[in-house]
């Protein structure tokens, strides 16, 4: 019976093929929007994910001022004896590099670059967790006297040797002779857009004492041990540093203690909301097509009255009836579904080449959405599917 029943749903399909097209439609693009955006959200999420991290394991910053925006004006700089005393009094830390950063224009032969020169030490390579593709890290001499030595990003060898071995090379750095003597693993854009490649990194006294021409601190950068509490770590530097800088019970901190693993989980927070929204948007979809599929049976039993009326009054059971067009709504819903996965995964797919995230397939998503679509397929298939299993055999004989 089961077999019959299909057999008179397709041909019922067949009948009216476009009409039949332009319902499942609804389905197809609801399940495929779904997917798509959430691969993609899924994507742009691992992707945030992975860039935030490269800037560093278990990364912690100070910087004067409030918060993440503009500096105030009145906070002051730190110093080196800042860093000292965060190295020396504050546990499970494996790196503490200050730094100091200006933007220079930087030349060798006839080439020139504007770019960022960052003044720090060693440590600066451990918080960052960023090794060297050649070369070698500043001497402790270097660090110490200030010596005019410096290690490049890849795009400044691009832009400055063209593809000649940097190493041992002489750049004017403003107008300060340095010698070339590492170059940085290649980083690409962070998620903030900016090239991290396009960097000059120098002893960080040699920046303070012939570029910028003073003493300051901008920033310093801190590391976590394996397995410490990096929270802790902000709560233990936080609170000496308002010893330090002298800050009285009650008034605000003149500087700002950040944590890079807050940062990836808010900003992954929010894109995964962001996902949540779009799916929901997309989701939406799926319930026009649902609605679709209840119109268009409406009107099939409507337009096949007089066929109802002839299988009941031949002795087809009411069952026999609702099973039939129950069955052609679920095709509907299941071709809708299928059709709508495989475009799904297209979509996904183009957009990760075309937008150069990773593609996360989410596999509980895909089948979700095949589910919901046969499911709408059941749901919105059983009223009409009831209203033509309950028509009077007579009536239905009379219809025109």
């Amino acid at each position: 019976m089961l077999e019959e029943t299909i057999r008179l749903a397709l041909m019922a399909i067949r009948r009216n093929a476009l009409r039949s097209l332009l319902t499942l439609l609804g389905v197809v693009i609801g399940v495929g929007s779904v997917i798509a955006m959430v691969t993609i959200g899924n994507g742009t999420t691992a992707q945030v994910q992975e860039q935030i991290s490269s800037l560093g394991t278990n990364l912690l910053f100070l910087r004067p001022g409030q918060g993440m925006g503009p500096r105030r004006t009145s906070a002051p700089d730190f110093s080196l004896a800042d860093a000292e005393a965060i190295r020396n009094q504050i546990a499970g830390l494996s790196a503490v590099a200050p730094t100091a950063s200006t933007s220079v224009n930087v030349v060798a032969g006839n080439e020139s670059w504007s770019t960022t020169v960052t003044g720090t030490s060693n440590d600066y390579f451990t918080a960052r967790d960023w090794p060297l593709q050649d070369g070698r890290l500043f001497l402790d001499s270097e660090v110490r006297a200030g010596r005019a030595v410096c290690i490049i990003g890849t795009t400044i060898g691009k832009e400055l040797f063209a593809g000649r071995d940097p190493l041992g090379e002489k750049i004017r750095i403003g107008a300060v002779p340095c010698t070339v003597i590492g170059l940085l693993e290649t980083r690409g854009r962070s998620n903030f857009g900016d090239d991290q490649d396009d960097t000059v990194v120098m002893p960080l006294r040699t920046v303070q004492r012939r570029l910028a021409g003073n003493t300051d601190v901008d920033s310093i950068m801190l590391s976590a041990q394996e397995g410490v509490d990096t929270g802790m770590i902000q709560r233990d530097v936080t609170l000496l540093m308002r010893e330090r800088r002298n800050i009285k019970a009650g008034l605000d901190d003149n500087f700002h203690v950040g944590d890079m693993a807050q940062i990836v989980s808010t900003m992954t927070g929010t894109t995964k909301m962001m996902t949540g929204l779009l799916a929901a948007v997309a989701g939406v979809s799926l319930l026009v097509g649902g609605i679709g599929i209840l119109n268009i049976m409406l009107v099939s039993v409507t337009e096949r009255t007089r066929e109802i009326g002839i299988r009941l009054a031949i002795g087809a059971q009411e069952k026999q009836v609702l099973l039939q067009f129950l069955v052609e709504a679920v095709v509907l819903s299941l071709f809708g579904g299928l059709i709508g996965v495989l475009l799904g995964l297209g979509l996904s797919a183009l957009a990760s080449l075309a937008l150069g995230t990773p593609l996360v397939l989410d596999i509980t998503i895909v089948l979700l959405a095949f589910a919901v679509s046969v499911a709408i397929g059941v749901v919105f298939g059983y009223v009409p599917a009831r209203r033509a299993a309950h028509l009077d055999p007579i009536d239905a004989l009379r219809h025109e």
